[in-house]
C-alpha cells in the first residue's frame, strides 16, 4: 500500500482530533525564528502531502526550490532534509555527535525489540557496546571471509540451476537474487536454510515479505505521537505489525534453542548465533547479552542484509544490460581473469577492478536506502547560519547527492569509469557518495554486503550472456522504482541466460543450449 493510499484511510478520523492538536500547539515552546527555509505546511499534516510515492524524488524536487538544507513539518515532527555533500558533511561529521540519535519510530522499534539493535537504538552506552560487538565480532573482514565457502557454494548452486534452464526461457532474475541472498543470510546467521519452513501463522518467505512491507509502510505513530497509535489500530497496521513481530520472535527463539541443545564439533563452522551465544557467555560489558539482545541483532542482520544486497544486484544487472559497452568490458575482465577454471572464488573477485567500479556506480545511482535511516538531534546547534533544535529528525537524501551535477559529470548516466583512478569509496569519508551513510551511524556491514554483490555479479557475468525476452529492446526496460524499506525496481527483471564456452582459440563465445 503506497503512502498516499494509506494517508487517505486516516486523514478523515484525524480531523476529529484537531482540538487536541490546537491545545498542544498552544503549549509553551521555544521561540524559533532562525529556522531553515521550507515549503508552506497544511494544518495537522504539515508537509506530508508533498512526499509522494517516492519521497527521495519528491524531496529532491523541493530542494531545488528551497535549497540543500530545508525544514519540513511531517505531521507533528519537524524534519530537516539535507541534499548536498556540504550539508551532509556538517551533519555527519562536524555535528555528528549532536545528531546521531535515532527517532522513536514505531514500526522499526517494534521489529527491533524496542530499540535493542544497532540500527535503531538510541545513542547511548548500550549502542556503543553493541556496535563494537558487531564491528569486531560479526562484520570484521576476518569474519566475513570465514563465510566465503557458504557464499561460493550457494552462488554456484544458483548458476547451475540457471544453466539447466531452457536457453529461450526468460528467468525472473529479481526473484532469483532475493532467494539467493535470503538463503545465504540464513546459512550465515542460523547455520542452515529455512526455505519452506512453516511458522505458526504462515510460511517463512511470507513472514519475510510481510516484515519488509511493514518497515516500508506508513505508520501514523511515527508522525503523530500520543494519538497516532489509535489511527494505526484503525487502519490495521498495528495488528499486522504485532503478528509479524511475534512470528519472527518465535522463529528466533526456536533457532536459538536448537543451538543451545546442539554441541557443535570443532570441524563444523560457526554461524552468527554460535558467535553471539559465545560472546554472551564471555560478556563482561555494562550488562548481560540476553536472548533479546541476540534476537535484536539477528533481526537487524537479516532484515538489513537480505534486501539491500539483492536490490543492488538487480539494479547492477539492469544497468549493465542497458549499457552493452559496460557489460562487455566487465565480462571481458571477469572471463580473462578466471579463464577456464569455471569457479569464481572471493580471492579472485578482489582483483576485478572494473567489476568493483560497476558496483560503486550502481550504488551511486541506486543507493538501497536513498533516504538514509533518519537521525534525531539531541542538542541545539547551528548549521549554515540556521538554528537546529533538539528532537528534530534529520533525513539525508543520499540519492539526490549521488546525482548532483555539482559533484558528478553527466550524473544520470551509468559510467563505471568515473571511479577509475579515483579514491572515492563507500566507507563514509566522501560526502558526495553516501550509499551506506557516514559518521557514527555508518552501516557496520558494508564489507559483508558488498562482498555478496560482487561475488554474485562475477558469477552471473562469467557464466552467461544475457538476452532480452522476445520483442524487447534495452530502450524499453522499465526503470521505475518502488519505495519500501529499500527502493526496488518496480517491474521484475526478466532476462534470457545464454551459456558460454571457450572456442578453440580460447576466446569466449556465446552459444545456446
Amino acid at each position: 500500500m503506497t503512502a498516499l493510499s494509506t494517508m487517505s484511510l486516516w486523514l478523515i478520523p484525524l480531523l476529529a482530533l484537531l482540538p487536541l492538536f490546537l491545545i498542544l500547539k498552544r503549549s509553551k515552546q521555544l521561540r524559533r525564528t532562525n529556522l531553515p527555509p521550507g515549503p508552506l505546511k497544511l494544518p495537522i499534516i504539515g508537509n506530508l502531502h508533498q512526499l509522494g510515492e517516492l519521497p527521495h524524488r519528491s524531496l529532491w524536487q523541493l530542494s531545488k526550490e528551497y535549497g540543500p538544507i530545508m525544514l519540513l513539518q511531517l505531521g507533528r515532527m519537524p524534519t530537516l532534509v539535507v541534499s548536498s555533500a556540504e550539508m551532509a558533511r556538517e551533519i555527519m561529521k562536524s555535528h555528528d555527535l549532536e545528531c546521531c540519535n535515532r527517532p522513536d519510530l514505531m514500526g522499526s522499534r517494534r521489529l527491533s525489540y524496542n530499540n535493542l539493535d544497532i540500527a535503531f537504538a538510541p545513542y547511548n552506552d548500550y549502542w556503543r557496546e553493541m556496535r563494537k560487538l558487531c564491528v569486531l565480532e560479526l562484520f570484521s573482514v576476518k569474519r566475513v571471509h570465514s563465510f566465503d565457502s557458504i557464499r561460493e557454494e550457494r552462488v554456484a548452486s544458483m548458476i547451475s540451476s540457471i544453466s539447466q534452464s531452457s536457453s529461450s526461457t526468460p528467468i525472473n532474475l529479481s526473484e532469483m537474487l532475493f532467494t539467493l541472498n535470503d538463503d545465504i543470510t540464513c546459512r550465515i546467521a542460523f547455520g542452515k536454510s529455512y526455505k519452506g519452513r512453516e511458522f505458526d501463522n504462515g510460511r517463512f518467505e511470507e513472514a519475510i515479505n510481510e516484515a519488509f512491507a511493514m518497515l516500508g509502510s506508513f505508520s501514523c505513530t511515527d508522525f503523530f505521537p500520543y494519538v497516532g497509535w489509535l489511527l494505526d489500530k484503525f487502519t490495521g497496521f498495528h495488528g499486522r505489525l504485532e503478528k509479524c513481530f511475534q512470528q519472527f520472535d518465535d522463529f528466533y527463539q526456536n533457532v536459538i534453542d536448537e543451538h543451545l541443545n546442539y554441541e557443535r564439533t570443532e570441524s563444523e563452522q560457526e554461524d552468527i548465533i554460535d558467535v553471539l551465544l559465545k560472546v554472551g557467555r564471555d560478556h563482561t560489558g555494562a550488562g548481560p547479552l540476553t536472548k533479546y539482545h541476540i534476537k535484536a541483532i539477528l533481526m537487524n542482520l537479516f532484515l538489513g542484509g537480505v534486501d539491500t544486497s539483492a536490490v543492488t544486484s538487480v539494479w547492477a544487472m539492469t544497468e549493465l544490460v542497458k549499457n552493452p559497452e559496460a557489460m562487455k568490458k566487465v565480462q571481458d575482465e571477469v572471463r580473462i581473469s578466471i579463464g577456464k577454471k569455471g569457479k569464481i572464488v572471493e580471492t579472485v573477485v578482489d582483483q576485478l577492478k572494473f567489476l568493483k567500479m560497476v558496483v560503486k556506480e550502481t550504488l551511486r545511482l541506486h543507493p538501497p536506502a536513498p533516504l538514509l535511516i533518519p537521525r534525531e538531534t539531541m542538542n541545539h546547534f547551528t548549521i549554515n547560519g540556521y538554528d537546529i533544535y533538539p528532537k528534530t529528525r534529520v533525513q539525508v537524501n543520499a540519492w539526490a547527492i549521488g546525482r548532483d551535477p555539482k559533484y558528478w559529470k553527466n550524473p544520470e548516466e551509468f559510467m563505471p569509469e568515473r571511479f577509475m583512478d579515483n579514491s572515492i569509496d563507500y566507507k563514509g569519508t566522501h560526502f558526495e557518495y553516501l550509499p551506506f551513510g557516514a559518521g557514527r551511524r555508518v552501516c557496520p556491514g558494508i564489507y559483508m554486503g558488498v562482498s555478496m554483490v560482487e561475488l554474485t555479479l562475477a558469477n552471473l557475468l562469467y557464466a552467461f550472456d544475457w538476452g532480452f525476452p522476445d520483442g524487447m529492446k534495452k530502450e524499453v526496460i522499465n526503470m521505475d522504482e518502488e519505495a519500501g524499506l529499500t527502493v526496488h525496481k518496480k517491474a521484475p527483471l526478466y532476462l534470457v541466460p545464454i551459456n558460454h564456452i571457450w572456442d578453440s582459440e580460447e576466446n569466449i563465445t556465446s552459444i545456446s543450449n
